[in-house]
């Protein structure tokens, strides 16, 4: 058994075959300058700023036999699986430089290549939020004997929030790597660990990049 030094001086242990890490949403609709977020005027610096850290975090966690997994966020063409209230948000669907955004074979909808899952990793394809929605993810987690999550990527207040708190309803331990998440506003991503911190931790622990990577590489 391994564990992790973690905010609040908690510890996290694991085994490294009964875990896997996300890798969330690190596609270029969400990062890539002429990606969705960014058309839309968001400002993705930040996001940005998490992928040396997640790449880190992904090599050193093949190196230690903890699963990999990446999901993304898309939609068919022809929109079937989009229910009405986000496509009255308008923005799925619509044409941009990547190709039409969210839309699952599209340029946009894929990972950036410094993201790009090895040929062995299990990629999630998901139309909605939470890794959980309307995929298999719980079945496969299952069945390979995994109870322990520890969650990165975009964006902290959405995707990866909505990932953690459908992992935890299903009874798995949950990390979050505080350095490893962003949203495209600083202050959502703050609020979000302070809500996984609340209630004697509700929602799992919290952990530094450097931490997870000296448990890792042990």
């Amino acid at each position: 058994m391994r564990d992790i030094a973690c905010w609040d001086d908690r510890r996290f242990p694991f085994e490294p075959a009964a875990t896997a890490l996300l890798a969330i949403d690190m596609q270029r609709d969400f990062l890539d300058p002429e990606g969705m977020c960014a058309v839309n005027g968001d400002d993705v610096a930040p996001l940005q700023a998490i992928v040396p850290a997640i790449e880190r975090l992904c090599r050193a966690a093949r190196r230690a036999g903890v699963q990999v997994i990446h999901t993304r966020e898309g939609y068919a063409p022809d929109l079937a699986d989009v229910h009405p209230m986000k496509a009255e948000r308008g923005s799925v669907g619509t044409p941009g430089p990547l190709g039409r955004f969210l839309i699952r074979g599209e340029a946009g909808h894929d990972f950036i290549d410094a993201c790009t899952p090895a040929a062995d990793e299990t990629v999630i394809d998901k139309p909605g939020f939470s890794a959980f929605y309307r995929t298999d993810l719980e079945d496969r987690l299952k069945t390979a004997g995994i109870d322990r999550l520890i969650l990165t990527g975009v964006t902290t207040q959405c995707c990866v929030q909505s990932t953690l708190r459908d992992a935890v309803d299903r009874g798995f331990y949950c990390l979050t790597v505080a350095d490893a998440c962003a949203a495209v506003e600083p202050a959502l991503h703050a609020a979000v660990l302070t809500v996984i911190q609340g209630e004697n931790h509700l929602f799992g622990w919290i952990a530094e990049t450097a931490d997870v990577l000296a448990a890792l590489d042990v």
